[in-house]
């Protein structure tokens, strides 16, 4: 089944991927945006927001992520009870396989060549550690018994959650009574934060990037999902609650200390929740396309290829502009433009090679289709 894309959802996405390249090439210890000479004509909190908001942009990743799967299951299957589990799995494994291998293979190439930001930095790690984990979807768990992972590695901690997730979730979706199912997940989604704070401030790391609070994010994906096939909100009511969501993401991001002191520490549940009703918005009436928005959107159709790839940029741009420039950051605004357009080409080239995959996987299930049809 080919999926009409949604513009509202893709600049969503393209937002959230946009956030995390900057936010890893901004960095205190990499080029940021605060010391250069930016500082004298935009506002401080407008650079931070810019800067340091790449980890609740992969929450916003969390809760679309939960959104799409579901709301495809049900498209396809008829309902997440009815989730065929073979044409299920073999569609994640042909979308997140190719790319994720091609990955690692580059990675490991770099860190057995000693490349500062690719190689395993002290005796706590090692190469076949760091690829067993990220096959095995443990690269989380792995960093929090660790350490931080090198640069360049550290980006599969997320994948790891996701695809957790969704090896048990259509299970779930078969075994368990639809009611328990929903009531399960809203259990969990409420739980967000509570999920986080169970992690001492002290074990920065695993508190960052346990399974259960960014699982308890892609539950409000699902959830989220499951209220779109039952409510069409009007026009009115969409657009509404489409500019109350991105109020809700615009003040987590922008004025996050806030939101924590005095909304109950609420950030990363106002970041979801915003997130939310802006995906319900947008499926229930897609935004036409803008011209001036196609960029940020189809940012957002390569989102698992710039997320996954651009590393490798930033790491290189850091190398060269220290090369060049030294310690001198009056410049480093000058970066960030050629190191968006860079990793969009190569995300670009990315794309063709995973698609061929893609290609077989809708071709086998077309003929699964018509084989079906021929014994009915």
């Amino acid at each position: 089944m080919n999926y009409k894309r949604n513009f509202g959802i893709d600049c969503l996405r393209g937002l959230a991927i946009l956030l995390v390249v900057v936010h890893h090439l901004a960095l205190p210890f990499r080029l940021p945006l605060g010391p250069s000479l930016l500082k004298d004509w935009l506002p401080k909190r407008l650079l931070d927001a810019v800067s340091f908001n790449g980890y609740e942009a992969v929450f916003i990743f969390f809760v679309i992520s939960g959104f799409l799967i579901a709301t495809r299951i049900m498209e396809r299957d008829g309902g997440l009870d009815r989730v065929n589990l073979r044409r299920f799995y073999r569609a994640r494994a042909l979308r997140i396989l190719p790319l994720l291998l091609l990955t690692l293979a580059a990675l490991s190439v770099l860190a057995l060549f000693g490349v500062t930001g690719f190689a395993p930095d002290g005796d706590r790690q090692s190469l076949g550690g760091l690829l067993g984990s990220a096959l095995s979807f443990t690269f989380n768990w792995y960093e929090g018994r660790t350490g931080w992972a090198p640069a360049g590695w550290d980006v599969l901690w997320s994948l790891s959650i996701e695809e957790v997730f969704y090896i048990g979730f259509p299970l779930l979706c078969l075994w368990l009574p639809r009611r328990l199912l929903v009531g399960g997940l809203i259990v969990w989604a409420l739980l967000l934060n509570p999920l986080r704070n169970l992690v001492p401030a002290a074990d920065e790391v695993w508190r960052e990037k346990a399974y259960l609070p960014g699982m308890a994010a892609i539950a409000w994906g699902v959830l989220t999902a499951l209220l779109a096939q039952r409510w069409r909100p009007a026009r009115r009511d969409a657009r509404a609650m489409a500019i109350f969501g991105a109020f809700c993401i615009l003040m987590v991001l922008g004025w996050g200390e806030l939101v924590h002191r005095h909304l109950f520490k609420s950030g990363m549940v106002g970041l979801v929740l915003g997130a939310a009703l802006m995906l319900l918005a947008f499926h229930a009436h897609p935004p036409a396309p803008r011209a001036g928005l196609r960029w940020l959107a189809r940012m957002g159709s390569l989102s698992y290829e710039l997320y996954l790839s651009h590393m490798f940029v930033v790491l290189g741009a850091v190398g060269l502009y220290r090369g060049l420039l030294g310690k001198e950051q009056a410049w480093t605004f000058t970066v960030y433009l050629p190191v968006l357009l860079v990793c969009f080409g190569l995300a670009l080239v990315l794309e063709k090679f995973t698609s061929r995959f893609a290609r077989q996987g809708s071709c086998a299930e077309t003929e699964a289709k018509r084989e079906l049809i021929i014994q009915q």
